[in-house]
């Protein structure tokens, strides 16, 4: 074996070594994103393995072996791991422990028997099984992110591609006994799409953390905390630049003598309610419709596409099934109420804000008229 495919060999071993220790730097710094975390443990166990085979292909001993095929095979399983974790937040374990002990096993047999030819097919099939299935995985989950997710895939797909390769040509040889590390063009092309592929597989996985992050914080300036509705700012954001659509309509709910359920229960049990009621209030709408909590214990809603009978249908709705809903505290059984109003565009420029302004009228005069009701502003603008 050349020295220089040697010493290539070693630098994708400190280049793996910087990526890992960054993409371990950056998930210190970004603890929710635990597929960073397994990155870089499967990124240190295939670094690992790189320098044993190193050591390998200088006296090919079958413990080496044996101890570079555990570490890669090892390694890879860790890098199927994340993009479950990227998707799902979780790695099925038998999808992972399952092959990689099976992998084990059938190399470590060929290796102590002799036929080390036939066990790097076995590493390099297995390698490229893995890689592959790296990919499919990243692919799935490409919605979040198309664009450096389907690059991401791409990577994966041409380092495990080249890997079935090494494991190809050494079938196609036909030497079940070698003696020493594998050397034919396929190993050499191996290695050049391994260098190729690392870096931009580093760099898309922090650009990928990066992307969602920006947008946890963009999401945590719009939703609201307790009830995860999103909040005023938001509702403005949406609706507040531009006259509001002539079908929709503008639900505002206050919940009734709310202040003396924060007095009587605590806090706690307030937060609570709020909580309840944003969840019915999400239930009763559909996909199209939008809520947020206004301040406080008032929340609005925008019904889009909607009519006159449909906007009080769903404001009876969700007032009775509120009034219904039974909440259990450590004072006894709570039952609240809401008060509802309704309004839609007085005309064709009308503004959000204005329609806003005569929901909230509405609902006073519902409060007005002995609360747990609805009340409208008025018909929609004819047309």
């Amino acid at each position: 074996m050349p020295l220089d495919y040697n010493s290539l060999l070693l630098a994708i071993g400190f280049a793996g070594a910087c990526l890992s220790v960054t993409m371990f730097g950056t998930w210190l710094s970004s603890r929710n994103e635990r597929f960073l975390l397994t990155w870089a443990v499967g990124a240190a166990l295939i670094v690992a393995s790189v320098f044993v085979y190193s050591a390998y292909v200088q006296t090919a001993v079958p413990v080496l072996a044996l101890l570079d095929f555990a570490l890669m095979v090892c390694g890879f399983a860790a890098l199927l791991g994340a993009p479950y974790q990227f998707r799902a937040g979780s790695i099925p374990p038998g999808l992972v422990v399952a092959p990689t002990s099976a992998a084990v096993l059938v190399f470590a047999a060929l290796i102590l028997s002799g036929y080390d030819g036939a066990g790097f097919v076995v590493y390099n099939v297995a390698a490229a099984s893995f890689l592959c299935e790296v990919a499919r995985q990243y692919w799935l989950g490409r919605a979040e992110a198309p664009a450096p997710i389907m690059a991401l895939s791409v990577l994966y797909l041409s380092t495990g591609i080249s890997f079935g390769l090494c494991a190809f040509v050494l079938m196609v040889e036909g030497k079940l006994v070698l003696g020493a590390a594998p050397s034919n063009w396929a190993e050499n092309l191996n290695l050049i799409v391994s260098i190729a592929c690392m870096s931009g597989i580093g760099a898309l996985s922090l650009a990928l953390n990066q992307s969602r992050l920006a947008r946890s914080h963009r999401r945590d300036a719009i939703t609201d905390p307790l009830t995860g509705l999103l909040n005023r700012r938001a509702l403005f954001e949406q609706f507040g630049s531009t006259p509001l659509d002539r079908f929709a309509a503008v639900l505002v709910f206050d919940l009734d003598r709310f202040k003396s359920v924060n007095d009587r229960f605590g806090h706690t049990v307030g937060d609570e309610v709020l909580r309840r009621f944003a969840a019915i209030v999400s239930i009763c709408l559909r996909a199209s419709d939008t809520a947020a909590r206004l301040g406080g214990e008032e929340f609005a809603a925008v019904l889009s596409r909607t009519t006159d009978d449909r906007a009080r249908q769903v404001a009876e709705r969700i007032r009775k099934e509120f009034a219904d809903h039974v909440i259990e505290t450590d004072q006894g059984v709570l039952q609240c109420t809401v008060s509802v109003g309704i309004a839609f565009p007085a005309g064709e420029r009308c503004g959000f804000e204005q329609v806003l302004g005569d929901a909230d009228k509405a609902l006073y005069r519902a409060k007005d008229d002995g609360r747990n009701r609805v009340a409208m502003a008025g018909l929609r603008l004819a047309g």
